[in-house]
């Protein structure tokens, strides 16, 4: 099987194993905020792989930098989520500990892949 070039990439193999530690975060929610929290912070993590993925099928520089920064914003908001998340006690400290860590680590991949795009 042959591999396209978004998956050889660490940054999106990092943003993969972010989507699924949200989904896997957020399963045990209070069912009232399935359609709300839960589906945001899914959308928003997905949104991360998707843009970084996405991005390495367009020709030029400028529009792979484009779909790297739109990563990056998804990024910022999951953690915003995540913060409201822990605010509202939704996630032991352990597991918002380890949300910002993965967000962090995102978000640096984001920024050094980008920069190789400008």
């Amino acid at each position: 099987m042959n591999l396209y070039s978004f998956e050889k990439l660490e940054c999106w193999q990092h943003a993969r194993k972010l989507a699924v530690w949200t989904y896997q975060s957020t399963s045990d929610f209070p069912e009232k905020e399935r359609f709300g929290l839960v589906s945001q912070m899914r959308r928003a993590a997905i949104s991360v792989a998707s843009n970084i993925a996405e991005g390495t099928s367009r020709k030029t520089a400028k529009d792979q930098a484009h779909f790297s920064t739109i990563a990056y914003g998804s990024a910022i908001e999951l953690l915003n989520q995540l913060i409201i998340t822990n605010d509202l006690k939704y996630l032991s400290n352990q597991l918002y500990q380890q949300g910002r860590e993965l967000l962090e680590r995102q978000t640096i991949l984001i920024s050094k892949l980008r920069a190789t795009q400008k």
